[in-house]
């Protein structure tokens, strides 16, 4: 594998350059990776998913001669990702190396080819140009309830409430689905670029069929070091300066919710304690503001040793409490007794990372499954401790599913 990236004339919206019907994205902000079809694909499945596929990275590495002169973070040999939720999901995990990305980050652009052919000839210049593709109009898919609906995931919750209250677990995370059929012909860059209009501040992602906006960072790293967010308890923003300020000091004040955000903190520092050094979490959560909800949020700064890379990360903390419970293995076996389907990639790891090993994995949240088929499930779930009211779980999950709800309206 021959990989050689060379600077790129202004491309527009990156999101604009992958393809319409399989994309391949990573963008916040603006600043991203695209791709475009597939040099490499690899799935895994089960329990050792994730460590197989950071095995199978190492490998391509060290086989693939890579010619970078820009060297920007991004830049020359990368690879999507995307990790189903649960050990024994029967959707395939991916890692996908793509023929072409583009990308976008701190003012500059590049164009990384992947060549797999025998003895292929270097590129022969040193800058580029791509014209900006035209993208297919709105796409409009109607929800509707899927496997769970709102009356099952109440009940859901109440059972969940007993458990928690009987000693079987401190937290569970329940989640809900919504389905619909996505129209023939579709562009799903235009869902892409409506997520990234509206959650400039979240990752516009899309990794072999599931897209997103997601605002959680499971592990992000530069070298050494490494930096994620925690995200756990949420409210509805206010109608008005007045009213969203209150449901912000509600949220920071609400016993349940900064419970709930105590318990994923936990949990995060406590699976990342074997892996890292110099760990250090905020000492209070902060308000993450998006337009549609408050979150409590934590930010988490670490030290890795040489060699770790992202995905090692994200296998060692995946699953948070912020996407399971607590205790994990307790938490995990009740959302699949509850929920009784099966999550897919919802909730599970999705990226991107480089020839070092640096690179960045957020949690599938705020997104939806697009099946070959056309398909569309989308999920949303909630935090359940003792304190929970299934009703307002019911509500919080409807604000969680408006990412996707509205960018499909």
């Amino acid at each position: 594998m021959t990989v050689s990236t060379r600077i790129l004339d202004d491309p527009g919206a990156v999101l604009r350059h992958t393809l319409h019907d399989a994309p391949l994205a990573f963008v916040r902000g603006g600043d991203g990776i695209v791709g475009i079809g597939e040099a490499v694909r690899l799935e895994f499945g089960g329990a050792d998913r994730m460590t197989d596929a950071a095995a199978a990275w190492r490998a391509i590495v060290a086989d693939a001669e890579v010619d970078d002169p820009v060297r920007l973070r991004g830049t020359g040999l990368v690879a999507f990702g995307a990790f189903a939720f649960a050990d024994d999901s029967e959707d395939t995990s991916v890692l996908i190396v793509p023929r072409v990305v583009i990308g976008r980050r701190r003012g500059k652009a590049w164009l990384t080819a992947i060549d797999t052919t025998p003895d292929p000839a270097p590129l022969g210049f040193t800058r580029t140009s791509v014209p900006v593709p035209a993208v297919g109009p709105h796409v409009s898919v109607p929800l509707v309830p899927g496997r769970i609906d709102e009356d099952a995931y109440a009940r859901n919750v109440a059972e969940a409430v007993r458990r928690i209250s009987a000693g079987g677990a401190r937290k569970v995370v329940l989640a809900r689905d919504l389905v619909g059929t996505l129209p023939e012909g579709a562009d799903q860059r235009a869902v892409l670029l409506d997520l990234a209009e509206a959650y400039p501040q979240c990752v516009t992602f899309a990794v072999d069929g599931i897209i997103g906006a997601t605002p959680e960072t499971l592990a992000r790293t530069d070298g050494t070091r490494l930096t994620a967010r925690v995200l756990a308890g949420s409210a509805a923003r206010g109608a008005d300066p007045v009213s969203d300020r209150a449901a912000a000091e509600a949220l920071a004040a609400s016993r349940k919710d900064v419970e709930e955000h105590a318990f994923a903190v936990e949990s995060l520092l406590e699976a990342l304690s074997p892996l890292a050094t110099d760990l250090h979490a905020d000492d209070e959560p902060f308000r993450l503001q998006l337009p549609n909800v408050w979150h409590l949020a934590t930010d988490v700064q670490a030290t890795l040793p040489a060699g770790v890379t992202s995905l090692d990360v994200a296998n060692a903390l995946h699953p948070t409490a912020a996407v399971a419970g607590t205790p994990t293995d307790v938490a995990v076996a009740l959302v699949s007794e509850l929920e009784g389907v099966d999550r897919g990639r919802y909730a599970g790891p999705v990226g991107w990372f480089g020839a070092n090993g640096d690179g960045e994995w957020m949690l599938a949240l705020r997104s939806a499954r697009v099946a070959p088929d056309g398909t569309v499930r989308a999920w949303a779930g909630a935090g359940i401790v003792a304190g929970s009211v299934p009703e307002r779980e019911v509500a919080e999950t409807r604000l969680k599913f408006r990412p996707i709800t509205d960018a499909l309206a």
